[in-house]
């Protein structure tokens, strides 16, 4: 009984209202609000300061409207930049999608980010796209699927000759992504070569990614993939290693710092240690709620502390964060 009610308070962990007007807005473009395209560049920037905020349920409210904008810009004008800015409304709707565990709805957004993207000819936007569909392929349990499509897409950034500082910190996001894929196959020699070259590739880019970059990659955020690298191929010792040095201070947004909290405890937790697991999880919870209330994987680790550890200092108060 107490399993039971616990998985039922989490289990909608953003209003439901807001999921299925998004799942009607994928279904039937709603009618556009006339924004013009300086005004969309702006609402995809506070688009995607929404989701570095973590604020999971104002992202969710505000896509709708934001996809069928960017839907009248690219009817309307056919420009490959405004194919672009569909393709990345898409990917952030992608983004939110997978983090929140939907992945029906984030199959269908990601598809037509890499269509748009395709569209646009942009080989930063198509790689992004691809970043997305490989994350919800491998949570369909496709990882075959998801290591090709991102190997793809790792050759097309790196086909661009690296000439400026995006594309290489393109490059270095498209190879941390093929390292994690590989080590939730289980493909290890892959996974650890893919995050050294990751590491290599990152070496010169700045500790603070300039605002508006697509793929905001830094060695800090190179060191984070590789705890989770690790994590996913079983090696909970060496993510914690790995993860010693990490701080919260070294990552520029609420959704990175929480993932580097969430991300070590289950490197914790993986290792059998539930205080050190909760105090992670109570770090993120801190700093952003949502990373621990609204992702589906997140609560079922504190549902497993709550039944295995209930006295474990924190703990009940993790439960009241992803009841919340």
């Amino acid at each position: 009984m107490r399993r039971r009610l616990l998985i039922t308070a989490a289990a909608f962990a953003v209003p439901l209202s807001l999921m299925t007007r998004l799942e009607s807005a994928l279904a039937a473009t709603p009618e556009p609000t006339g924004a013009s395209a300086w005004t969309l560049d702006a609402r995809l920037a506070a688009a995607r300061a929404q989701f570095d905020a973590a604020a999971h349920a104002g992202l969710l409210r505000s896509l709708p409207s934001l996809l069928a904008d960017a839907h009248q810009g690219a009817s309307e004008t056919r420009r490959d930049l405004d194919y672009a800015r569909l393709s990345s409304a898409y990917t952030i709707a992608s983004q939110l999608l997978n983090k929140l565990g939907q992945y029906k709805q984030s199959r269908l957004t990601a598809d037509r980010a890499t269509l748009y993207a395709d569209g646009s000819g942009s080989p930063l936007a198509a790689a992004a796209a691809t970043r997305e569909l490989a994350a919800v392929l491998r949570h369909q349990g496709q990882e075959a699927a998801a290591q090709q499509h991102i190997e793809a897409a790792v050759a097309r950034v790196e086909a661009t000759g690296l000439t400026t500082d995006a594309q290489a910190s393109a490059f270095a996001q498209m190879l941390c992504s093929t390292a994690y894929t590989a080590a939730i196959a289980r493909d290890r020699d892959q996974a650890l070569a893919m995050i050294r070259e990751a590491a290599r590739a990152a070496r010169d880019l700045p500790d603070v990614a300039p605002a508006g970059r697509l793929f905001p990659v830094t060695p800090a955020a190179v060191d984070l993939y590789a705890v989770g690298v690790h994590w996913a191929l079983g090696d909970a010792g060496t993510a914690l290693e790995v993860g010693r040095n990490l701080h919260a201070d070294r990552f520029p947004t609420i959704e990175r710092k929480g993932r580097m909290h969430t991300d070590l405890a289950r490197a914790w937790w993986q290792r059998s240690r539930p205080e050190q697991a909760v105090d992670e999880l109570l770090a993120a919870a801190r700093l952003a709620p949502g990373e621990v209330r609204d992702r589906p994987a997140i609560r079922r680790i504190v549902d497993d502390l709550y039944l295995r550890h209930p006295h474990v200092s924190g703990v009940r108060e993790l439960v009241a964060v992803t009841a919340a």
